[in-house]
């Protein structure tokens, strides 16, 4: 069936660098920000010889053509081979391996989990081709550069004006007299996941290896029954590392499909070892658990996740995870040291934030009193405006967890000194002290590896939300239009061009298949 499936970025919240080793765990929110694929046959009906060569019992390749943001690429697969191969011919540099990857191994998926009769099924669906649009929000990318140009002024209401599925920017630089490669500019919501699962998502969706439009509205409310979306992971989370080329902790993946949750890592064994088997779908449920641990949480309620740009450019992770593993290798004492008060921090968060959304559960008129009180005011105010016990213990959590943070930050802070990397620059300290000493706001810090992408705050109500957007543009900070939606992976009703949507990014991927050998189809 054709359809439209989307997935989620995220923000990681706490457990940066910890994530990557079990038992650790990480409070990770998905967003409203999205990735959408939406999958279609490229022809109404097969020519007339599609199939001919189906019966004369030969290994014949047929052609995938993809073109990604007007770059031209082929690839070829064979019938008798699950796996698509890449043609040599195509320059690596033109690449989107993590496209590359979710087609090659949602393909790979229906062969291997299908009999003989589904085979037939799948081969003639194969052959009307596919056409794959690909559609990602504005908020996985900066646009300060285009409304600075437009004289607007950095708010989210000028975000708002941006037409949905504005063209990306790409940042360059002249070295030498030579104008470098240009690179995205993004804002660290976990692009390249979100866009791995949704293709994944659509295209299984579409060849019948999973059925979606059974999710419930409500799927990011119960860890259960979830037999479809865990395929969809196995998938995505198979085609992002190969993509990556490591085994990366799958936070990421796991928020982009299941939605907002306490994550804790699968063994990297259940990939590293599997890349080398030759009959790796076959075998991928079989012979190996995905043993992550994720179980539900969100922000409790009437709290609100807000995430502001500095404009100070992104930061790349893999090379700050390395410099962090390299200074535990060099000083093993301090490292284990941090880590272990880091753990101690965030767990304490956790367990404030459960006990916050247990006392809202069971008090909500405190609860909702401390909210509207506590938003207008200044931390250090809030105790004052609790006049009976219940309130006061509500505060006191809101406290402890503002504390928490704090030693969060400060460990986070320590680590990147140790390691010479900039997991919190001084730049990123003095925006989230104000941040933090704002009307209202609980929490504030860099999210995931840290570094220079935008920081996120979580803060009581929509009138402190308001009050941080205008300190923020005081300090020439754009508040980005993002807000978590705890849901994962989702089947749409219909294309997202269609409805009003605040968000953006289009790239057009075209593929379609032909039987006929080294002359493919033209659009």
């Amino acid at each position: 069936m054709d359809g439209v499936a989307s997935a989620p970025g995220k923000v990681l919240m706490t457990g940066g660098y910890l994530i990557l080793e079990r038992p650790n765990a990480g409070l990770v929110l998905s967003t409203n920000a999205q990735f959408y694929a939406i999958v279609k046959p490229l022809y109404d009906e097969l020519k007339a010889d599609s199939w001919a060569w189906l019966f004369a019992g030969e290994k014949r390749p047929y052609y995938v053509h993809l073109i990604v943001l007007g770059i031209s690429e082929k690839y070829e697969s064979s019938r008798l081979e699950m796996i698509v191969s890449i043609d040599s011919r195509v320059q690596s540099d033109s690449r989107n391996p993590f496209v590359e990857y979710a087609l090659q191994y949602s393909v790979a998926a229906a062969y291997a989990n299908f009999d003989s009769d589904k085979k037939d099924v799948l081969h003639k669906l194969l052959l009307k081709g596919l056409d794959i649009t690909i559609l990602g929000s504005n908020e996985f990318y900066s646009y300060r550069k285009q409304i600075e140009a437009l004289g607007l002024p950095l708010s989210p209401e000028s975000l708002a004006t941006l037409t949905p599925f504005t063209s990306i920017t790409l940042n360059t630089e002249e070295s030498n007299g030579e104008t470098s490669k240009p690179e995205v500019a993004k804002t660290g919501l976990g692009s390249s996941a979100a866009m791995t699962t949704a293709v994944v998502a659509a295209l299984l969706n579409y060849l019948g290896v999973v059925n979606l439009s059974s999710l419930s509205e409500d799927q990011d409310q119960d860890m259960t029954g979830t037999a479809d979306l865990d395929v969809v992971h196995a998938i995505a989370q198979t085609a992002h590392c190969i993509a990556q080329g490591k085994v990366g902790s799958g936070f990421d993946i796991s928020s982009a499909v299941y939605g907002s949750q306490r994550y804790v890592r699968f063994l990297p064994e259940v990939l590293s070892s599997a890349q080398v088997k030759t009959h790796f779908m076959e075998t991928l449920f079989e012979d190996y658990m995905w043993d992550h641990e994720r179980t539900k949480f969100s922000l409790p309620p009437l709290l609100t996740l807000l995430l502001g740009e500095p404009g100070t450019g992104g930061s790349s992770t893999p090379s700050m995870v390395g410099a962090v593993k390299k200074w535990q290798k060099s000083d093993p004492q301090r490292s284990r040291d941090i880590w272990t008060k880091l753990s101690n921090a965030n767990s304490a968060l956790e367990k404030q934030l459960n006990l916050w959304r247990k006392l809202g559960a069971e008090h909500a008129d405190a609860y909702l009193c401390v909210i509207n009180s506590c938003s207008i005011r200044k931390s250090e105010e809030w105790m004052e405006q609790a006049t009976e016990p219940r309130q006061v213990e509500i505060v006191k959590a809101l406290l402890e967890s503002k504390g928490s943070m704090l030693e969060i930050r400060n460990h986070m802070r320590l680590m990147g000194e140790a390691a010479g990397i900039p997991i919190e620059p001084a730049s990123q300290t003095q925006l989230l002290d104000a941040t933090m000493n704002t009307e209202g706001v609980l929490l504030a810090g860099v999210p995931g590896a840290g570094g220079f992408d935008a920081v996120f705050a979580v803060t009581l109500g929509d009138a402190s939300s308001t009050n941080l957007t205008k300190a923020w543009s005081s300090h020439n900070v754009l508040a980005m239009l993002v807000r978590e939606d705890p849901r994962g992976v989702s089947l749409e009703s219909n294309d997202p061009r269609a409805r009003e949507i605040t968000s953006a990014f289009s790239v057009d991927i075209f593929l379609w298949w032909n039987v006929h050998l080294g002359h493919p189809y033209k659009r």
